[in-house]
């Protein structure tokens, strides 16, 4: 039986988002929000609520009773962005948080799902990184704040839940690419910073692009589109209560976050020269050393996430010709994040 129904009133925090979009196109292809299952769905942009300000998160919850929430709303930003604002990355991601989950569990919400991120884990923790890696070691330097933020709220729905009951679950998704994506350099992720690049130097017919450290790391992404997918399962089927719920390895208790990805990485290097490939780019690439390169390998081990059920779909070659006819569309839309 679903943990969610499709007259459920589900709020999607961030829902003009990377994720946050693709979790609403996901809810919107099953049913949930139609007028004619007396559901809906609230995607209220910036404008309209201001997550950062908990009097107004308060007054709209009052107002709009949501019972199911999705908080995919985060200040996110690359390894340059997140070196340069550390103070923001973490006062601005614990102030959105907080607000959503606090006043989720003070308006008796259903059920609501964090979605937080692979950073949280330690630099160098152990390849796959399984969910008990969480706090056995130190963070990577150049998102260390982003990083203590999604782990605050990871563990601020775990102690909502053992104090009060309150059914709070948490994804961290492995890195993410897709439509609606931030392609400023200065701001952007690996993948959509290399999507842009290849695609304008192939555009222009430029002879050479220079790309950011060695390209010796390995990374594992996964599609938005399978994100929508996973987030929805795990609302409808992951119920911590059952006996065969996802466990910690090393004690008697329920997991209340999984992991998140395709179980595949791939050098940032084969990455470049991939999206260089598909994107017709036929000059040189050259690798600018001085530029940092994170943390070495970050593959997450899903094998929880699939004992449920969920697998992802779409593979990295497909779904990165999807993201570039999205990015093409985007900039000739002029609705493109650059």
């Amino acid at each position: 039986m679903s943990k969610i129904s499709l007259n459920d009133r589900i709020f999607i925090a961030g829902a003009s988002g990377m994720a946050g979009n693709a979790i609403k196109k996901t809810l919107l292809k099953k049913g949930y929000g139609r007028k004619d299952h007396s559901g809906l769905l609230f995607t209220p942009t910036r404008k309209e609520l201001n997550l950062l300000d908990n009097n107004e998160v308060k007054n709209w919850f009052q107002r709009n009773k949501p019972n199911i929430v999705i908080i995919a709303a985060a200040k996110v930003g690359g390894i340059q962005s997140n070196a340069m604002h550390p103070a923001d990355f973490l006062l601005e991601n614990l102030r959105i948080q907080n607000n959503l989950i606090e006043n989720a569990w003070i308006h008796e919400v259903k059920r609501l799902l964090f979605l937080g991120s692979s950073c949280i884990y330690p630099k160098f923790a152990t390849q796959p990184i399984s969910e008990e890696d969480l706090l056995n070691g130190y963070l990577e330097k150049t998102n260390e704040s982003y990083a203590i933020a999604k782990i605050a709220g990871i563990k601020l729905c775990e102690s909502l839940r053992r104090q009060y009951g309150f059914d709070a679950i948490s994804l961290m998704p492995t890195n993410l690419y897709g439509p609606r994506d931030n392609y400023n350099l200065e701001q952007s992720h690996v993948m959509a910073a290399l999507i842009r690049k290849f695609v304008e130097a192939s555009e222009k017919d430029l002879p050479e692009v220079t790309c950011w450290g060695s390209g010796s790391p390995f990374r594992e992404f996964m599609h938005t589109e399978d994100l929508g997918e996973a987030v929805v399962f795990a609302l409808e089927n992951w119920d911590l209560d059952k006996e065969d719920a996802p466990s910690f390895k090393d004690r008697n208790s329920s997991l209340n976050y999984l992991n998140v990805g395709t179980g595949k990485d791939i050098s940032i290097k084969s990455l470049a020269e991939l999206i260089a490939q598909i994107a017709g780019f036929k000059g040189k690439i050259i690798w600018d050393k001085t530029k940092p390169d994170g943390t070495p390998k970050k593959l997450l081990d899903i094998s929880r996430i699939r004992e449920l059920g969920w697998r992802s779909k779409i593979n990295l070659k497909e779904g990165i010709i999807k993201t570039i006819f999205s990015f093409k569309d985007e900039v000739q839309k002029g609705i493109v994040r650059v």
